[in-house]
């Protein structure tokens, strides 16, 4: 085995553990023990002492025994591969209690370094990196040999869909070469030296959040690290000993070390030297049981979730489709088998190529599918997937759908020559890849022509009108099976969404159609049918045949969930919920905070700090996650008094939601001016403010049965 890296890390852990009770001490002597201490917006407290320790440290003199524990009982002159690794949980400790004590006063860095990412950001994309949609995720340390190897390693896992860290010098080298980096890009720039340790509390609060691992099951963390986070470390450059025994605590958590400079003697599987960047990445992959499945296409972009959250400002962009701005719509429609030529595009009109930057055209984008297996409700399902599809694409940006579609193409992306015909390939190459077993043929047409766009758009609105009037017609009462959804017990093993047609996934991704459909294109996948049965008890919803199933489905941890209710045995919530419900018991009634709304809420906790609470497969009366959708159902937690319990939500969601709920607010007989009587931040976040305004407007709540 390498001695000198076992001597080194041990060094490094002395340096780094020494470090930290320095300046530990300073932070005492400065703003006293009791002084409150924790990282912003995370339910979390200092996640690597909560997941390794189980300490929930709130305050300065509660790192002083975490700091003494991780000298005395890790940090070890052992120069073996086990010392190693205490060696390097010391370090990540140290790296923590030293970042804890930067953020006393206010957040310590700016643009273009994020430091901490708060559990928004978790929330974001932990989910798709421990369900694989993110393959892995690669923490790079150090500065390349030139920039123009920085830009090769960064570029390789962009097109791979890696979650990047960076720290050290390679953010400059990175960004001087005109990379674009931040979370819509999902490679996070978290600044020089302990700032590295944010990349590792983001590993661990994916086991805390997704995984349901309370604080201080040591052991399972380790596991869910190694089965469920599949990082690893890319080191550049010449390395000093913190830096390699901060490298041990990356292999403490079974993450591996690939470095691009030699080494006396590698360790298996764990530091590796490899100075080819191309043979790093790949290396690494092999050793994280990373594998790429890429679609073989001659396109002049990169394609995967690394650019999902990219943003196309107008600045930014040669021309747009849709919005508000020019007429626009996509239509999946299924066609008979003579009446569809595979993998053809047509474009009638001209391309993006006929107008000036910061133009805009209209745009039909027809799809038109066979296959055997394919079914007419099958549609709206494709039609969804194109929001991922072009998304998906660099430099590509879509928002909405159908008719409301607004679709943009960035100078970056014309600039290397991407054309229509492209997205076209896009297209069929992702809907063959996603849903093999319904989708045989594919064939895309443009209509960039006003004339053409204006015609094909009356028939597609049909379509559209025909397929809302289906759902509106089906209801719990009229369907005999419902659906659930566990794609989300591989970091929430006790939890699954029941979707009946009136009660959407709480991802607010997956209907009743979704649900139906996934199982009969897949019943061995996520989605498995649920014979409804008869309810016990209509108003709260509860079904003998749901809890028969959820039972055994749940490892035996749940026997029974009313799916109208959040007060009596609510639906467990896993983590990628859209919005939270909380009793407000001042008001008699409820409160909802989006995952959007960063700001306090009336019941005294962030979306953040409420989701720590529900999320991982929880069953909290009076807590729950839901889908956006579900509050305009009629069964919105109908058994315990529907929609009139709602007394607080944030701004953005009102509006979101405005003219759905106001018709059914009229509906409910609660009347028009129902949602204007909901408070929300501009009235106040503190019980009383709230209680005031409405007792002011008269809210129904306020005069309900006890919500208790």
């Amino acid at each position: 085995m390498s001695l000198d890296l076992f001597k080194r890390a041990y060094e490094g852990s002395v340096t780094a553990t020494g470090y930290a009770q320095i300046r530990l001490d300073q932070a005492i002597e400065e703003h006293g023990r009791d002084h409150p201490v924790g990282y912003p917006e995370t339910a979390y407290y200092l996640p690597v002492i909560t997941a390794l320790d189980g300490v929930k440290v709130e305050t300065l003199g509660q790192l002083v025994p975490v700091l003494n524990r991780a000298k005395t009982e890790c940090l070890r002159h052992d120069f073996t591969l086990d010392g190693s690794r205490l060696n390097g949980r010391a370090t990540l400790v140290a790296a923590e209690v030293i970042e804890a004590c930067n953020y006393l006063d206010c957040p310590p860095y700016s643009e273009p370094w994020t430091g901490f990412l708060t559990d928004q950001v978790l929330r974001r994309f932990g989910i798709s990196l421990v369900d694989f949609t993110i393959p892995g995720f690669a923490v790079i340390i150090g500065r390349a040999r030139d920039t123009k190897t920085a830009v090769e390693i960064f570029r390789n896992l962009q097109g791979k869909g890696l979650m990047i860290m960076l720290s050290n010098e390679i953010i400059e080298q990175l960004l001087e070469a005109g990379m674009t980096l931040g979370i819509d890009y999902i490679a996070f720039p978290l600044g020089n030296f302990t700032q590295v340790i944010h990349a590792v509390n983001y590993a661990l609060r994916a086991g805390l959040a997704f995984g349901g691992i309370p604080g201080g099951e040591l052991e399972k963390h380790l596991d869910y690290q190694k089965k469920r986070v599949r990082a690893f470390v890319l080191a550049l450059g010449s390395q000093d000993d913190v830096r390699i025994a901060a490298e041990f605590g990356a292999m403490y958590l079974n993450h591996p070390t690939i470095t691009d400079q030699p080494l006396e003697e590698e360790i298996p599987d764990l530091y590796v030297y490899e100075p080819d960047p191309k043979k790093m990445i790949a290396i690494a992959m092999e050793l994280r049981g990373i594998k790429i499945t890429s679609l073989d296409l001659d396109i002049p972009i990169l394609m995967g979730p690394a650019f999902e959250g990219e943003s196309i400002r107008r600045n930014d962009m040669h021309v747009e489709f849709g919005g508000t701005r020019s007429t626009a719509f996509e239509w999946v429609d299924m066609v008979d088998a003579n009446d569809i030529e595979d993998g053809l595009i047509s474009l009638i009109g001209p391309d993006v190529d006929s107008v000036g930057t910061g133009g805009r055209m209209p745009l039909g984008l027809c799809v038109k599918v066979y296959g055997r297996k394919m079914q007419q409700d099958f549609e709206s399902v494709l039609e969804r997937r194109m929001h991922d599809i072009v998304n998906f694409g660099e430099g590509l940006w879509h928002s909405a759908q159908r008719d409301l579609v607004w679709v943009r193409i960035s100078k970056n992306a014309y600039s290397q020559g991407f054309r229509l015909h492209h997205l076209g390939e896009i297209i069929i190459a992702k809907l063959k890849a996603d849903f093999p077993a319904i989708v045989d043929r594919v064939e895309v047409v443009f209509l960039t022509e006003q004339a053409e766009v204006e015609r094909v758009i009356a028939d597609a609105r049909k379509t559209y009108a025909a397929r809302d009037e289906r759902m509106r017609g089906l209801t719990d009462e009229k369907c005999d099976m419902f659906y659930s959804c566990k794609l989300c017990q591989s970091f929430a093993p006790n939890h699954m969404c029941v979707i009946t047609p009136e009660r959407i996934g709480l991802c607010g991704a997956v209907n009743w159609l979704d649900a139906r459909a996934s199982f009969e294109i897949d019943p061995n996948g996520p989605n498995a049918a649920i014979e409804r049965g008869e309810p016990t008890d209509p108003i709260k919803g509860l079904y003998p045949s749901v809890n028969e199933y959820i039972y055994a489905s749940s490892n035996k941890q749940l026997e029974e969930v009313a799916l109208y209710s959040f007060m009596d045995l609510p639906m467990t919530s896993c983590g990628c919920f859209e919005a939270i419900l909380a009793l407000f018991p001042e008001a008699n009634g409820i409160m909802i905070t989006t995952r959007e709304f960063g700001g306090m809420t009336p019941c005294g906790m962030t979306f953040a700090t409420l989701a720590g609470s529900v999320g991982g497969g929880a069953q909290t009366p009076g807590f729950m996650g839901i889908g956006r959708q579900y509050i305009i159902s009629k069964k919105f937690i109908a058994g315990d008094g529907g929609l009139a319990r709602v007394c607080w939500m944030p701004k953005d969601l009102k509006n979101f939601l405005r003219g759905e709920l106001v018709a059914r607010c009229v509906e409910s007989g609660l009347g028009e001016d129902f949602i204007d009587k909901i408070a929300d931040e501009d009235v106040g976040n503190e019980p009383d403010a709230v209680v005031e305004f409405l007792e002011k407007v008269g809210h129904p709540a306020l005069t309900m049965d006890s919500i208790i």
